[in-house]
């Protein structure tokens, strides 16, 4: 009776060479395959996921499971005897129009993969993008563009392209920051002993400044004014905000109850005699 059922529907033809029979063997084909795919990212996400990053392993979990999916509709349209050339040329066409106008998305979907093959930076890094202007934690990294959470609480879209094109400087890469600051000290003042009062300061009042490596001052210029010191201070990454917007506070402090001068720019303005 099966048997019989089935010859009934390879009598059916509903298009030139594709009769029901071959279209319900194709569903099946799609349905197994559709199992397939998702049997095989559960598996992933369960045993190989935890071991990658959350992003590459969202990542490869959707190119498995639409990779199975595509090559399901290939034997299913092979075993349908279903003729792809006019609708391959056509395809071809279109892509050709698509291709134009979706340059920056190829591209950014590329970019993207490169990245998470390169891995650059990951989930949670501290970056910093120079040449976008842009500072603060990574969130994730998808499949068209990069979620960057700022350090003023906003968060951005980057697109992968930028991203990856882009001079990323990583902020937790190393244990271990250096805060920088200018300092002027009047040309009247000792400068050895005005390094000595800075040094002592940020020892006595800045906890979070290692000892070792110990802050370095180095002449940075001799400027019209004030002899520029330059004051090099190394501390946890962690503890970046416990440092480095106190620096100038400690050290102006520390100058000014040493009677130290820190010169400014001054113009003597003459005026005419009527």
């Amino acid at each position: 009776m099966v048997f019989e059922f089935l010859q009934s529907l390879e009598q059916i033809e509903i298009t030139s060479g594709l009769t029901m029979l071959s279209l319900l063997i194709g569903g099946i084909i799609m349905a197994i395959g559709l199992i397939i795919a998702r049997t095989v990212r559960l598996l992933f996400t369960r045993y190989y996921a935890p071991k990658l990053s959350q992003d590459s392993a969202k990542n490869l979990g959707k190119l498995l499971y639409f990779g199975i999916i595509v090559i399901s509709f290939l034997v299913f349209t092979s075993t349908t005897g279903v003729d792809l050339s006019g609708l391959l040329v056509a395809g071809g066409i279109f892509g050709v129009v698509i291709g134009f106008a979706t340059q920056s998305v190829v591209s950014n979907l590329i970019s993207g993969i490169f990245l998470m093959i390169e891995k650059p930076v990951k989930q949670g890094d501290s970056v910093d993008l120079p040449g976008l202007g842009i500072s603060g934690t990574l969130l994730d990294i998808s499949t068209f563009s990069v979620r960057i959470r700022q350090f003023d609480g906003t968060i951005t879209r980057v697109p992968n392209e930028s991203f990856f094109t882009a001079n990323i400087r990583s902020l937790s890469s190393t244990p271990v920051r250096r805060s920088e600051a200018i300092v002027g000290i009047a040309y009247k003042e000792d400068i050895d002993g005005a390094i000595s009062v800075m040094e002592k300061a940020i020892r006595d009042q800045m906890p979070y400044a290692l000892v070792l490596p110990k802050p370095d001052f180095r002449i940075n210029e001799l400027a019209d004014s004030s002899v520029n010191v330059e004051v090099l201070v190394w501390h946890p990454r962690e503890d970046w905000d416990q440092v480095a917007p106190k620096l100038l506070k400690v050290i102006k402090n520390a100058l000014d109850e040493a009677g130290i001068e820190i010169p400014f720019p001054q113009r003597v303005v003459w005026k005419a005699k009527e």
